[in-house]
Parts: structure tokens; C-alpha cells; sequence
């Protein structure tokens, strides 16, 4: 049986990020896999890269030394089948909680050599997730499609082959009568994601099937 793990990296448990990454995860199961998922905002207190170099020395290499609340992820990682993660776009890049991980992940099978270039020889395919309040249409005009292409180079790298789904234009909140966000239009927001967003979850979970049935190189 293959093993995915499945991480939510929004603070939100609930929302767009989570819910596609969980419907990634559903579709995986639907092929027979084991899903480990996680919610980082929910896990005990970590950090990003504390530059140790423990992942570097003879005994550890390719392994985080750093001992905290992403032990567990990492590990699950290291010995998975597959990898699906999720964040919102927060200021035009990742959440912090990606983002930490995200160092930790790549810094440790990072070899420093010019020959092997990485320490992981486990590669397995990623499905990175992105939501955000901008709508796709404009991503190569802020420079998010750039950002994507960053992160989906590094992780094809370091972790394994790399598809991207984007979800853009989201939901934000449930009632916007509550805030004073004039460049918004709550009626058009919602409409959206009535008609858009169960086509997109669809695509998740045909996307964490994918993964299992039949991996990407």
C-alpha cells in the first residue's frame, strides 16, 4: 500500500487551502492509499532552518537534527509514496508555516557538493496547492506564476517531481458585512465559489488520485 502525506499549511483548518488539500487527500484514499495528514498551525511549537548543519554530518546526513513539532512531519515525509501541500498566499508568497517547513525539508538533503547535489535519493512525486484572493488571471502580472515556478523547481529538486494547482479568487470570509473592504464585491465573491470552487475540489481530488495511479515523473 502507498502512503501520501497530506499537509495543510494555513492556519485555517477549514477553508479553501484545507479543503482541497484534504479532497487531494480523498481522492489518494479512493486508489487505495494511506494518507497521513497534517495542520501545522495545530502541532507543537517549531521553526524553520536554525542553520545546525546536523543534517550534514556523518551518522545524520540528509536527516533534520532539529528535534520540535516538524520531527514527525519530516519523518512521515522521508518515507512516503507521495507529498501533497497546501498554503495560502499571504503577502505575495507562502504562509509561515510552509515556509518553515519548506527549509527544513530542502536544507536537509541540500549536500553542499557538486557531486551528488542531494542526499535524497527517495524522490516521490509533490502536489503543491496554492490559494489566494488574487485571481489567476493575474499572477504573471504581480509576479506570483515566477513565485510558483521557484518553489516547483526547488521541490522538484530536492523532494520529487512537482505539479502545481493554483486556486485562485477565493472566498475570503463568510460575511463580508463585517469588514470595511470596499474592493471587494461579497455578492460576486460568493457566486464564485458556488459555482467555481466544487469544480476545483474536484480537480484535487482527481489530481490525489493521479498520484497514487499513476505518479508523475
Amino acid at each position: 500500500m502507498k502512503k501520501i502525506v497530506a499537509i495543510n499549511a494555513s492556519p485555517r483548518a477549514a477553508w479553501n487551502t484545507a479543503s482541497l488539500v484534504r479532497e487531494a487527500a480523498k481522492g489518494a484514499e479512493a486508489e487505495g492509499a494511506e494518507v497521513k495528514v497534517f495542520d501545522l498551525y495545530k502541532l507543537e511549537k517549531f521553526t524553520g532552518c536554525i542553520s545546525c548543519f546536523g543534517c550534514k554530518l556523518p551518522g545524520h546526513l540528509g536527516t533534520c537534527a532539529c528535534k520540535d513539532g516538524l520531527t514527525e512531519v519530516l519523518d512521515e515525509i522521508r518515507s512516503a509514496d507521495g507529498l501533497i501541500i497546501g498554503s495560502p498566499n499571504y503577502l505575495g508568497d507562502v504562509s509561515a508555516a510552509f515556509r518553515a517547513l519548506y527549509e527544513r525539508l530542502v536544507f536537509q538533503s541540500l549536500t553542499y557538493k557538486t557531486e551528488p547535489r542531494s542526499y535524497n535519493t527517495h524522490l516521490i512525486p509533490v502536489l503543491f496547492i496554492m490559494t489566494s484572493n488574487c485571481s489567476e488571471e493575474h499572477y504573471d502580472k504581480v509576479g506570483y506564476d515566477t513565485l510558483l515556478e521557484k518553489y516547483k523547481k526547488t521541490l522538484g529538486g530536492m523532494v520529487g517531481p512537482t505539479k502545481v494547482m493554483v486556486c485562485g479568487d477565493t472566498l475570503q470570509v463568510n460575511d463580508y458585512s463585517k469588514y470595511d473592504w470596499t474592493m471587494f464585491n461579497p455578492e460576486a465573491k460568493k457566486e464564485r465559489h458556488d459555482k467555481v470552487f466544487p469544480e476545483t475540489r474536484k480537480k484535487a481530488f482527481s489530481l490525489g488520485a493521479e498520484m497514487v495511479q499513476n505518479p508523475w515523473q
